[in-house]
């Protein structure tokens, strides 16, 4: 079974969110990087990137798929994990450790619209 905490929120394209004042904090949930298995490559977009909601904010490939990333709220990514694009097997080692970008968010209602950890269980349960 896939590791859930309470600590962070979900979207229901698999992120996790770490909300810290009007800063959030995105990565893959271990849910979604055991489904696609051994990651091969990663990206970010660049600091200073304006997203949207389920905007790109990065991609990963692993051997069975390529999948984007997307942002579940809407902001200014003021930091970007680059290290992901030398070391993608982060992810699947530590996924809740391993963050792809932090934006200061544009509109922190948007929050409202995340799953706890329970809805998110029941989520991956009906996939």
């Amino acid at each position: 079974m896939s590791e859930l905490r309470d600590d962070v929120k979900y979207a229901k394209s698999h992120e996790w969110i770490k909300i810290e004042g009007d800063v959030a904090t995105f990565g893959l949930t271990d849910y979604a990087q055991d489904q696609m298995g051994d990651l091969v490559f990663a990206e970010v977009v660049p600091v200073g990137t304006v997203v949207e909601v389920d905007g790109t904010i990065g991609s990963v490939e692993s051997v069975k798929m390529a999948s984007d990333v997307y942002s579940p709220l809407s902001g200014e990514v003021i930091e970007a994990n680059d290290s992901l694009e030398d070391a993608p097997e982060q992810i699947n080692e530590a996924p809740y450790d391993t963050w792809f970008v932090k934006i200061r968010l544009s509109d922190p209602s948007e929050v409202e619209s995340l799953l706890d950890k329970d809805a998110y269980a029941a989520l991956i349960e009906e996939e």
